[in-house]
């Protein structure tokens, strides 16, 4: 039988975090970053990733591996999780991805074709591109060459346009085309466990989890990321907070106007995780147990929200 991993998925500051080490705790698990944005070593306020105490608790993995001049990608952290999680279940731990990158689980439980490396010159086209014109008539190019692909994308979702830009530049072929192709699922089992809670509740959440990130320093955070002098189309630089924060750094926008738009940016990214989420299946029907509520870290709410989660598990195993 093949080994089983837990999935802890949801929007951003619905409590994966909190309890992902909470059923690590009681699991003997390992939790693993599935968060596109929490690998990046330069950013540990503005992306809530887990703090000192919390790593100390339990095994952690793939939190802060990354600088964030080297942009990561699906097939990078496929490859990194399932070294990650080989390594848990050899040590006896229960593998716990969580996170809120969708496309990271999916890329374990329906597998990632095999995209052939596009070569450094389609990627310094595509950046090139992407600073000269900007993200929507990039995404009208691309439309006019593959439009399978530019179907499924944003017009102002920089970093999958460039990504899709420099696949078609590089290989000849549309990037929607080659994940159409055969992908081999992880070889293991999966549950989940979905946090889906209320919208209302969530923006509040969002709002005290912003204003907790100022006060732990997260303006410090983006000044120190920006005297690196990176490109701004780079993932890291387009965290919910750092471009926003950025230009109250450089007096373009007041504390509260930066806050107000990382809120509102923050708030319509969730409500699209969300959506994905309830569509995009992260493991059978009877294998996935929702909460619709937001999950903190007292047991109360452990034990109010989640009282059937540990015999889920189990029967699963």
């Amino acid at each position: 039988m093949k080994p089983l991993a837990l999935i802890v998925a949801g929007p951003t500051a619905s409590g994966k975090s909190a309890l992902a080490i909470q059923l690590a705790e009681r699991l003997r698990g390992t939790v693993i970053n599935a968060d596109a944005m929490q690998v990046y070593r330069e950013l540990h306020v503005l992306t809530a990733r887990p703090t000192a105490a919390e790593e100390a608790r339990v095994p952690h993995a793939l939190y802060g591996i990354r600088a964030a001049a080297e942009p990561g990608n699906v097939a990078w952290w496929r490859r990194a999780a399932l070294t990650a999680m080989q390594q848990a279940h050899e040590a006896g731990r229960l593998p716990i991805l969580t996170g809120g990158t969708g496309l990271y689980f999916a890329s374990l439980t329906d597998g990632l074709a095999e995209i052939p490396d596009p070569g450094p010159e389609a990627r310094s086209e595509a950046r090139s591109l992407l600073k000269e014109i900007g993200p929507v008539a990039l995404h009208t190019r691309l439309a006019e060459v593959d439009a399978e692909t530019a179907a499924h994308l944003r017009p102002t979702d920089s970093q999958r346009i460039a990504r899709a830009w420099e696949v078609w530049r590089g290989t000849g072929t549309g990037l929607a085309t080659w994940q159409a192709r055969t992908a081999q699922p992880a070889p293991w089992r999966f549950a989940a466990v979905l946090l889906d809670p209320p919208r209302a509740e969530l923006r509040a959440a969002i709002a005290a989890r912003f204003g907790a990130m100022l006060a732990a320093g997260a303006l410090d955070e983006v000044r120190a990321l920006l005297a690196l002098g990176l490109d701004p189309a780079l993932p890291a630089m387009r965290a919910h907070g750092v471009p926003e924060l950025a230009a109250h750094l450089r007096d373009e926008l007041t504390l509260d106007e930066a806050t107000r738009k990382v809120e509102l940016v923050t708030g319509q990214y969730t409500k699209r995780q969300a959506t994905w989420f309830r569509h995009h299946p992260l493991a059978s029907p009877e294998h996935t147990h929702t909460i619709h509520a937001r999950f903190a870290e007292e047991k109360k709410l452990m034990e109010r929200n989640c009282p059937n989660i540990l015999a889920f598990i189990e029967s699963v195993g």
